[in-house]
């Protein structure tokens, strides 16, 4: 059967290693299956990503011998389309304006830990909201999750090599969907663009399993077809460390000018893998 898998990056460095693992991984399930293969730069935060860093994902993934099957969708130039979205969600009465700053919500937290948004402006009144909005104050928009969950049912996916999974988006809380430097959240970003482009095999990093029930719950209150997934574990470094950009991970491109051959890197995947 033929599929159609995608690679989609954010702009906010080079590549590294780890990069290149999941696209290879991509690229490999959809030549060996005759299908599909995308590309599509995930640029909506536009406080962290870079022109340049854009631009040179192509040329990176090409001096890898990775090619692509369609133009690249760059989700920067697509910010209506998913205004429409969020306009959907709101009319079915499943999102809020929340006026909490992010330091707020930390201090929150116990013991200063991530825990999920505790609600604080879901119950406001339409007087208590306008009256924030005329003051200029700044607002994310959240989805209500005991809502949206109930609207949509149970829900499950198809992890590759595991079968059927139950899935559960309740622990996430009212996860941000946008925000006022941020149009979009990547969660609506990503399950629009999968549905447009007709992505039916999702491959990408282990760390974003847990984010999969986000995913399917948004896909089925927009009616959205549901890919099936193949999370890869992620690449270390000798302390066991995920490779990331913000860790200084090496970048092919560093690779590259020190004399490395696609090949090279290429071994040096096999090695890690």
């Amino acid at each position: 059967m033929s599929i159609t898998t995608r690679f989609a990056p954010s702009p906010t460095g080079y590549l590294h290693l780890g990069h290149a693992a999941s696209a290879l991984a991509g690229w490999k399930r959809a030549r060996k299956a005759r299908g599909r293969f995308l590309l599509r730069i995930e640029d909506i935060d536009r406080s962290r990503c870079r022109a340049e860093y854009a631009d040179a994902i192509p040329e990176d993934l090409a001096w890898l011998g990775i090619d692509w099957d369609a133009e690249v969708r760059r989700q920067s130039e697509h910010l209506a389309e998913y205004g429409e979205a969020l306009g959907r969600l709101d009319a079915m009465g499943l999102l809020y304006p929340c006026f909490c700053t992010r330091a707020g919500i930390a201090m929150s937290a116990p013991h200063g830990k991530d825990a999920a948004y505790a609600g604080t402006c879901r119950h406001l009144s339409g007087t208590e909201v306008a009256e924030r909005m005329a003051r200029g104050l700044p607002y994310a928009l959240r989805l209500d999750m005991d809502r949206a969950a109930r609207q949509a049912g149970p829900l499950r996916y198809h992890e590759e090599a595991e079968g059927w999974l139950a899935a559960d988006p309740l622990p996430f809380g009212d996860v941000v969907l946008a925000r006022k430097d941020v149009p979009a959240s990547y969660h609506l970003c990503v399950v629009h663009d999968d549905a447009l482009q007709g992505v039916s095999l999702v491959t990408r990093g282990e760390d974003l399993r847990e984010a999969t029930s986000i995913h399917l719950l948004l896909q089925a209150l927009l009616g959205l077809p549901h890919p099936a997934y193949a999370h890869h574990p992620l690449l270390t470094d000798a302390s066991g460390r995920r490779l990331a950009k913000r860790d200084g991970a090496m970048t092919l491109r560093a690779m590259r000018q020190a004399g490395e051959t696609p090949e090279s890197v290429i071994r040096r995947l096999h090695a890690n893998g």
